[in-house]
């Protein structure tokens, strides 16, 4: 078996024991180096080249930031970002994120050892990820396991069909690994005139916020990060909250979001299965599905429930895909009827999906 080879980059002696203990537990995995600073890790990468970077975004002498873009630039790797659930590392991480890594794993600023230790399903599975991400595709700018994996019926059940007919359209779109970048693309596509967006992209909470933020920056639309209660209106998109599943309602004529705990769906919360649900519920053929980039599962049976519902839906094609896991799994369950690259989805947002 081909090994993962990693390398650490991370000023805590602390975090590069505990990390590299975890990875070298792993069979398919390798650690074949560990730094303290970015300048120390670039020593190291003129012997060797790595599979998958876990980098820290604040160390001494150089910024993960700017270790990652010369990174990008001169030999794209993919990089998974081990950065403090902080506000102000949820900032910076977004730059990371827009720079070209594949993966966030957040460690606490105290109870770090038991912290990583605990995570380290999490940290294994991002690596697994990012060893399998299509990296080229960033040249343009999760949760802990659990013993079951639940499905959207721990949230709400299925139904039959949607309410009583409405013209308003509403779009849907799930997304993971490589989606911060996809959704960039996406969103800055589109006019200020644009249907109402509802949105899952998987990513820890703390960093949501962040994230919307600077797409509301960049987009002619409104882009925020999802509160209880907040209308679906035309040329705004709400993101689900990290840690949190959305789900969208109807009240009479409008559309509106709620935000509510849960366990876990197909281990994530957000869970893109729950949203399509709700989409698929209340929304019916007044909706458009859109499933993106990310790796496992999450969103591919919501998407069928939306097309027997009779939305219309899309997933992103292989060739434009950092990961094809999820749009792959959809598109074997049947329920996509268009499968586009990533610079038309924008089309299909708008009511003009190409053939």
């Amino acid at each position: 078996m081909k090994k993962i080879r990693v390398l650490l980059v991370d000023d805590s002696a602390v975090v590069r024991q505990v990390l590299q203990s975890i990875l070298d537990g792993e069979p398919d995995m390798e650690v074949i180096g560990a730094a303290s600073d970015p300048i120390f890790a670039l020593e190291k990468l003129t012997r060797e080249w790595p599979d998958v970077i876990v980098l820290d975004v604040e160390m001494p002498r150089m910024d993960g930031i700017t270790f990652l873009k010369k990174i990008m630039s001169e030999h794209p790797t993919p990089v998974v970002i081990c950065s403090s659930l902080t506000e102000k590392g949820a900032e910076t991480t977004m730059q990371a994120l827009s720079a070209g890594a594949v993966e966030i794993i957040t460690k606490p600023q105290i109870g770090l050892k038991r912290f990583l230790q605990e995570s380290s399903g999490e940290l294994v599975a991002a690596v697994r990820a990012a060893s399998h991400a299509n990296v080229r595709r960033l040249a343009k700018p999760t949760t802990m396991h659990v013993p079951s994996k639940l499905n959207a019926d721990a949230i709400l059940p299925a139904a039959s069909h949607a309410m009583a007919q409405t013209t308003e359209r509403i779009v849907a779109i799930g997304t993971s690994t490589g989606g911060t970048q996809a959704l960039e693309v996406v969103l800055t596509a589109l006019p200020r005139v644009s249907p109402g967006i509802v949105i899952v992209q998987h990513m820890p909470e703390k960093f949501t916020a962040s994230f919307a933020e600077r797409l509301n920056g960049l987009c002619e639309i409104e882009v925020r990060e999802a509160k209880n209660n907040d209308r679906v209106i035309p040329g705004r998109a709400l993101i689900a909250p990290g840690g949190k599943h959305m789900l969208l309602k109807r009240s009479g004529a409008y559309y509106y979001v709620e935000v509510v705990d849960g366990p876990v769906v197909n281990r994530h919360r957000p869970s893109v299965d729950v949203l399509f649900r709700s989409v698929a519920k209340f929304a019916g053929k007044n909706a458009t599905g859109i499933i993106m980039t990310g790796m496992g599962d999450d969103g591919a049976r919501g998407l069928k429930e939306m097309f027997d519902a009779g939305a219309a839906t899309v997933a992103q094609d292989e060739a434009s895909c950092v990961v094809f896991g999820m749009p792959k799994e959809a598109i074997k369950l049947g329920g996509t009827k268009r499968i586009l690259p990533l610079n038309d989805i924008h089309w299909a947002i708008q009511g003009n999906m190409p053939i």
